[in-house]
């Protein structure tokens, strides 16, 4: 790609007409940016869209801006690394702290998923590598470069950027870029993943304010939540259930937010009496160190989250016991008692948890609660679509415990709360791509955009290329 001095351009190299693996580059005079750096995950197409060489010279890029620490938005930045950037890679000071954590995650699964495939001899690699390792995940966590919110950070001589909370996940934000051009300047904001103005920790979305281009996720771009007032009382009662019969409810649950989320949910119910008071085992060693993240935050009252949030509060009042180690996790298979197990992965696309669905799906005591999103390929989606048996570790189980999809969980914002967001710019911007969606949901969200705001909105190709 040629740098054109006259004008600054927008590349989609992921998260277009799909869910996963955000990266959009940006061009202008004199500078190269990406805007978040994700991994592909879910079906094995994207998934191997990892290993395809990267559309631009990684070395050519000056910044990276990571809007929020999950793997689908910064989880590729070790292989950039690899390959040779050696720029900056700006976010909060919250997400730089749960990306030391997540990439760490992420480098060890993908050394052991190496070593995994050579051991058996199934890859068509000899031997099979890693697509990075923990030293390039060390090395890209030295790039590390966070910013304060709502502060204007140079690129160059002519472009900035500002950070707003996002109300996602903690440390999530809108990226806001100012571009040169050959007439005025041009403000293009993309949303990251936007948060919700329900959720129980975090304060709402920063307003849109004013964009000349807006790049708008949608995830939830064809789906209405349920009122989470409604999806607490379904969780109550699945707890109040699955107790009664002395089963076992296991969480699957993303580390980053979604933990702190069930965990205060619990609270809640178990405070005011809804629920009996259940021995909690969170039995995720990624999902421990980034509740001890939230901990820090709610002691050193971070403005992003709500007023009055206390500690034990939030997440604990005595009742969870943290498993770190593999030992400690294998105990739990001796469990005689009801207990609320919480672990990750949050797709089941592993982790932890598959030892606990491999052991507890066959029993129709035991209740599987899915709390989020769940891509497809993965085996939350099988689980939420109704299949009566699941692959894990190489044989079928039944799946004769209890399902339940509960989507007020989510983070993300639904269709009419993006189309809300949206609807709160100051003025119409020239174009709003809609991004970071499956093709339906992402279409149907740029028709809702297209008929309820009047605006022009756009679901871009993979690799299209548009000027700003």
């Amino acid at each position: 790609m040629t740098h054109n001095p006259q004008e600054s351009a927008l590349q989609f190299l992921g998260a277009a007409r799909t869910v996963t693996g955000s990266r959009f580059l940006v061009d202008s005079p004199g500078r190269r940016v990406l805007v978040d750096c994700g991994l592909f995950q879910g079906r094995k197409p994207d998934r191997l869209k990892n290993w395809d060489p990267f559309p631009v010279d990684p070395a050519t890029i000056d910044d990276v801006i990571v809007s929020h620490a999950h793997i689908d938005h910064s989880g590729y930045l070790p292989r950039l690394v690899h390959e040779g950037f050696r720029g900056r890679v700006i976010c909060t000071p919250e997400t730089a702290a749960l990306i030391e954590i997540l990439l760490a995650d992420s480098a060890r699964l993908q050394e052991e998923q190496a070593a995994y495939a050579n051991r058996i001899g199934f890859s068509k690699h000899d031997p099979a590598l890693p697509l990075y390792t923990s030293a390039d995940a060390e090395a890209a966590c030295e790039l590390l470069a966070p910013v304060a919110r709502s502060t204007e950070i140079a690129l160059g001589q002519q472009a900035e950027c500002v950070l707003e909370p996002s109300g996602h996940i903690l440390g999530s934000a809108t990226v806001r870029l100012s571009l040169p051009g050959s007439g005025s300047p041009k403000s293009v904001l993309f949303s990251g993943d936007l948060g919700r103005s329900a959720h129980p920790l975090l304060r709402p979305p920063t307003p849109v304010g004013e964009a000349d281009v807006i790049v708008v996720e949608s995830t939830y771009g064809n789906r209405r939540h349920t009122p989470a007032e409604g999806e607490l009382a379904r969780f109550a009662e699945v707890i109040r259930n699955t107790a009664s019969r002395g089963g076992t409810i296991v969480i699957p649950a993303f580390a980053v937010d979604r933990t702190e989320v069930v965990l205060h949910a619990i609270q809640a119910l178990e405070s005011s009496g809804e629920i009996p008071s259940l021995p909690i085992f969170v039995d995720s060693p990624m999902a421990l160190a980034v509740l001890d993240v939230y901990r820090h935050a709610i002691r050193t009252q971070s403005p992003e989250l709500r007023d009055g949030l206390d500690e034990a509060g939030a997440f604990d009042r005595g009742q969870i016991t943290e498993c770190r180690t593999t030992q400690e996790s294998k105990d739990l298979a001796s469990l005689a008692y009801p207990s609320i197990i919480i672990s990750a992965s949050g797709m089941a696309t592993g982790g932890r948890v598959l030892h606990h669905l491999e052991r507890l799906l066959p029993d129709r005591r035991n209740s599987v609660v899915l709390t989020g999103f769940q891509a497809e390929g993965t085996r939350g989606h099988r689980l939420q679509g109704g299949e009566r048996s699941l692959k894990l570790y190489g044989r079928y189980v039944p799946v004769r415990a209890e399902v339940v999809v509960l989507d007020g969980f989510s983070v993300h914002a639904d269709a009419d709360e993006l189309v809300d967001w949206l609807g709160g710019a100051e003025r119409p911007p020239d174009c709003c791509y809609v991004v970071h969606g499956s093709a339906a949901a992402s279409e149907a969200l740029a028709e809702r955009i297209s008929s309820d705001l009047g605006w022009l909105a756009v679901v871009p190709r993979h690799l299209e290329r548009v000027v700003v």
